[in-house]
Formats: C-alpha cells, structure tokens, sequence
C-alpha cells in the first residue's frame, strides 16, 4: 500500500558519482530535488580503488569542474598523493591522479548534498518508476512511499540487479557488503527499454601490517602540482606513499592451476567485463607470454589500515587468491580484509538515450553513469553532471546543454555512449578524441566555463576571472612576439648547454619558446622585463607557442566538423522514404535516430554513401517536408 510522501521535480536514483552530481545540479539550478539512495553511509562510496583521476579522466574531472560540478573540489579536500601521469609525453596527455581518502570523500559528499538548498536526502530503495501519457509522473520506494516527481535521473551504479560472485559463491548484493536493487530492472523493462548485462571486479584489500614493504619499489607523490579545481588555491601536501610490485612464475601457475574453479571460465559470470580493467586471471591467460604483471599498493586512507591491490582483480575463490597474493614479493604473510569479488549488474542499452541522457523511449527519464554502460567515477560524475542539468533545463523550459565532441571530453563520452553503443563498460581514454591538442586537462576551464555560466552553475565573477585568465596569457605571448635577443656570448654558451642550435643574429623570444627543447622558464635570465605570473599562465604561453601550429590545424578540422554538426536531421523522418539508402543503415539510422548529420555519420554500419544519400534527400528539401 503506497502513501504520498511529497512532490519533487526531479528525483535522482542512486547517490555515487553520477547522483551526486546530478542532484546537485538540479538543485543548483532552481529545482527541488530528491535523492535517493540504497544506505546514507555509501554516498560518495569508492568501491574500487578510492582514486579521482588517472589518463583521460583527469580531463573529465577538469571539465566536470570548469563546468560548476563538484567532484574536482572534494577530490581536492580529500586528497592524500597527487601524481601527474604522462609527464614524458606531450600536454594533451598529461593527466592528474589523486589518491584519496576514501572516507573523507564520501564524508565531504555527504555533507555537501545534505547542505545544499533544494534539495533533500533519503535511503530507500527505489522499486518503480510511474508514468503517465508517456512521460515520469513519480517514483516509489520499497516501504510504499511515493513521491510525485516531473523528471527521474537513474544513477543506480551496480546496485541494479547486483550479484556478488567469489569462487563458487554467489549472492544478490550492491558493492561493500551492501543490499542490491533488485526490483527495479523488472520495472524498466516494463517501460520498453532494453537492458544488457555487464560485469566489473575489485582486488582484496590487505592489512598493511601484513606487508613486507622491503623490497617494494617506493612511488612518491609530486609537490609542484596544480590541483583538480580551478578554484583550489592551494593543491594539499601529499601525506603517503604508494608501492609498486609485480606478479611472477609462481603467481601465474597458481592462478592456472585453479581456472576450473574461476567463474570467469567455468561459465558462471553472465556479464561481460571492461576490456581495459581484466581480472587478474583474465590477464595470465590472454596475455600467457608475460612473466610479469605490475601492482600498485595503495592506503585506502590515513586511518585505515587497509591497502587496495590495483591490478589484482578476481573472482577466484578466498582460499585461491589468499596463494596468489602470498605469491607476490612482500605479500608472503598477508592478511586479507576484504576479498576480491566480481560484480554483475543490469544497465541500459545507451543508443535508446540522447544526447541530453534523456530516454528516447519515456519523457523525463534520464541516465548516467554505470546504468548508462560505462565504467569510472570520473565517467560516471561527468554523466551525473550532463543529466542533471538537462532535466533541470528542460523543466525549466530553456534549450538543452548538448556538449559535441570538440567541447571537451564530455561530449565524446556522451556521443560515443549514445551514438556508437557499448557491448562493454566503456572506459574514456585519451585515444577516443579526435581533437586531444585542443581538449587538453590544463584548458577545460577556457573551454567550458561560460557553458557553466550559461546554464547558471557558474557565477559571473568566475567567467570573468577565467576571461581575464586568458587575456593576460594572449598578452604575454604578444609581448614574447616583440622582445628581440642577440647572440651574446651567455646566450650561445646557454643555447650550447640545452643541445641547441646557436644563433646567428638577433631573434624574437618566442621564436626561441618555439624550440622543443627550450622552456618558458629556462629563457627568464635573457628576458630582464619579464613579469611575474603564475604557473597556470606560464604554462599556458609555453603550451601555446610550441604547438600554435598544430593547434591551428586542429581548429580548422573542427570548423568542418561542426558544419555537419549544425545540420540538423527531422525528428520525425522517415528513413524508409530516402532514396538509396542501404538496408542495414536505414535500421541503425531508424533505431538511433541521430539529431544531426554529423551524429549520422558516426554511427556504426552508416557508410559515406549513405550519408551523401541522406544530404541530397534534405537539400531536395523532402526533409523539410517532413
């Protein structure tokens, strides 16, 4: 028997990553927002390794900032190790990792939601989701509470229909011990859409006084680090050290001694798996002529004794994976507190969302993070962020945010998910942008913040504050352009020094900025008026000088990009009805019903031709006619 226990406009289903940033999206924007989630104390949760962070994703957290999201600022607060990975590789690829603590993240969520106007905090389940004439009218919770709402956000990670699986044992359950949502997905299919079945995993986590760290490689953290948040003034010292170990002989054979007994191979796990994170026997098997394979030693946190084991994924029975860890140099005594353990879960195909994350299928229904076919906090947050503020603008009666994929790493995350589709937890990497030079993590707040501004998460100052960012980094370049330098003696023996090319006359200062091997700050001692600024601007000059080049040309392939982008497709076409368009494009066009040509031509299965037949059919104007 259900009772009313209020009136929202929009509920969000799950507090992770992606309900998070959802819910206090919408809130942000006006719109009272209820969130739900299975237990309080998991909001904010880290089930896996409890890191913000890492190649590719440390752009999404960037965005997910420059935007007006929260995920940079608590990673900020609870961060216990900064590391800049790539660092020997170029600026598109440099990418900020945070270790934190696990439990004072999902404390400063916690807070922020339960603080934060317009919006209120529940645990429950959330069993139902109501519809009338095609569109969300209101969700309802185990206990029968039901609380009208004008939009519903599923956030619901993998908790939805979540089986835990170690060895031979199974059981229905969310991640860290906790109760799954398993009434849900029989509701949604009731809706009309269609789910799939995916599968993720976690290492044990071991007491670290178990662990010999005596011939474990030591990994530092970095001092001279910007942090997650533009607007963190000061990135927090690093407060630990991580370790590196590897897997040897003896591991392996332990591992293939017991694949009869792996759920992995015997046919247990139904889900399939991210490609990019394996279990570790997944890893001895597919890649069976590696003698080794590397493990990080992470703190789960200051007051905690447990260490997380990346890269040690399984779902190998307790008692095996208690030899494969003994196995491992330090390991030889260690005490398991938390078993690894795989997880399967139920989420939705993406290609029946749009753009904004809402379903194409039901009005005011919205999806993101895990639900949505992906993996990562990081992609989970961005999601979160994108579906909040669509169902926020829509009820608002104002256009859609719909960032494209030369907006940042949030609009190919989006665009993959929902144009392309995943048969895997998608993971973002680096390599899925088109335009990686121009979507660096150094510049998300150049790129994204008037968006943020636009759609109301940020305020005015901090447009104007990133304008004026941006106005004095042009200035110094412009000034770089006219201060001329001569071959004295202290610049040829310094240019000799740096392995480069001696000068023949005078030159202009940012010809020299233009040398590889030559950097912003190594040039001071000949540039007597320089001023002083900042490490974000100095970065920035230097960034900018060396590969102006390329970056012009990265621009010019988005100014084609975007003519296609801007040639909108009818809602209500008919693909049957355009000439000489192939079988199999005609269905995917049909079933994904992509908003603009450039969308078209990205989907799987939809040839050049197929896109030329579909130019020549609007330009007839028999698109228009629909």
């Amino acid at each position: 028997m259900s009772f009313d226990a209020g009136s929202f406009d929009i509920a969000v289903i799950g507090a992770g990553h992606a309900g998070i940033e959802a819910a206090l999206a919408g809130a942000r924007l006006g719109l009272r927002v209820v969130c739900f989630t299975i237990n309080l104390d998991a909001i904010g949760n880290m089930p896996c390794n409890p890191a913000i962070g890492g190649t590719a994703k440390g752009h999404l957290v960037r965005e997910i900032d420059a935007l007006g999201g929260e995920m940079a600022k608590a990673a900020d607060a609870a961060c216990i190790q900064y590391r800049m990975l790539n660092r020997g590789k170029g600026p598109a690829v440099h990418s900020l990792r945070a270790q934190a603590d696990r439990v004072d993240y999902r404390k400063y969520m916690k807070h922020k939601l339960e603080t934060t106007e317009n919006l209120s905090v529940k645990q429950a389940e959330i069993v139902s989701i109501e519809t009338k004439d095609g569109a969300v009218c209101a969700v309802e919770t185990a206990t029968g509470a039901r609380y009208a709402c004008r939009a519903a956000i599923i956030c619901s990670g993998t908790y939805l229909g979540g089986r835990i699986i170690i060895g031979e044992h199974m059981h229905d359950g969310g991640p860290d011990g906790m109760f799954a949502a398993t009434k849900l997905t029989a509701c949604l299919r009731d809706l009309g859409l269609t789910l799939m079945r995916f599968k993720t995993g976690t290492p044990p986590r071991v007491n670290r006084r178990s662990i010999d760290f005596t011939g474990l490689e030591v990994q530092e953290g970095e001092s001279d680090i910007i942090p997650f948040s533009f607007e963190t003034e000061q990135a927090p010292p690093n407060r630990v050290v991580c370790h590196l170990t590897y897997t040897n002989s003896e591991t392996h054979q332990v591992i293939r001694d017991n694949l009869d007994r792996s759920p992995l191979f015997s046919g247990k796990i139904d889900g399939i798996g991210p490609r990019y994170c394996p279990s570790i026997e997944d890893k001895v098997v597919r890649f069976a002529d590696k003698p080794r394979h590397q493990l990080f030693i992470e703190p789960m946190g200051l007051d905690t004794e447990e260490m997380y084991i990346q890269g040690f994924s399984s779902s190998m029975p307790e008692e095996v994976q208690l030899k494969m860890l003994r196995t491992l140099p330090g390991f030889a005594h260690a005490e398991v507190m938390r078993p690894a353990y795989a997880i399967e879960y139920d989420c939705v195909d993406p290609t029946e969302l749009l753009p904004t994350l809402e379903c194409k299928k039901i009005e005011g229904l919205y999806g993101a993070g895990q639900f949505n076919g992906s993996s990562g906090y990081e992609e989970a947050a961005a999601q979160g962020l994108v579906a909040g503020i669509n169902a926020a603008l829509k009820l608002k009666g104002e256009p859609p945010m719909i960032l494209d994929r030369a907006d940042g790493y949030i609009g190919t995350l989006v665009d993959d998910l929902v144009t392309r589709g995943t048969n895997e937890p998608y993971r973002m990497m680096t390599s899925r942008s088109e335009y990686r030079l121009l979507l660096r993590q150094d510049n998300a707040d150049e790129r994204l913040v008037e968006i943020g501004a636009r759609v109301g998460l940020n305020s005015p100052e901090r447009l104007a504050r990133t304008r004026a960012k941006y106005e004095t980094v042009q200035q110094e370049i412009d000034r770089l352009g006219k201060v001329t330098v001569g071959p004295t003696e202290a610049m040829q023996a310094f240019l000799e020094s740096m392995h480069s090319t001696p000068l023949k006359s005078g030159c202009k200062l940012i010809d020299l900025l233009r040398r590889p091997e030559l950097g912003y700050d190594a040039l001071a001692p000949f540039d007597p008026d320089r001023p002083a600024l900042p490490a974000i601007i100095r970065e920035q000059v230097e960034i900018r000088v060396k590969y102006d080049g390329y970056i012009k040309r990265q621009l010019r392939d988005v100014e084609q990009f975007r003519k296609m982008e801007t040639r909108p497709l009818p809602a209500d076409i008919d693909y049957n009805e355009v000439p000489s368009l192939r079988i199999e494009a005609r269905q995917k066009l049909d079933r994904i019903r992509p908003v603009n040509l450039g969308q078209a031509g990205r989907i799987s299965g939809v040839s050049p031709a197929d896109l030329t037949a579909l130019m020549i059919y609007l330009e007839t104007g028999k698109g228009d006619a629909q």
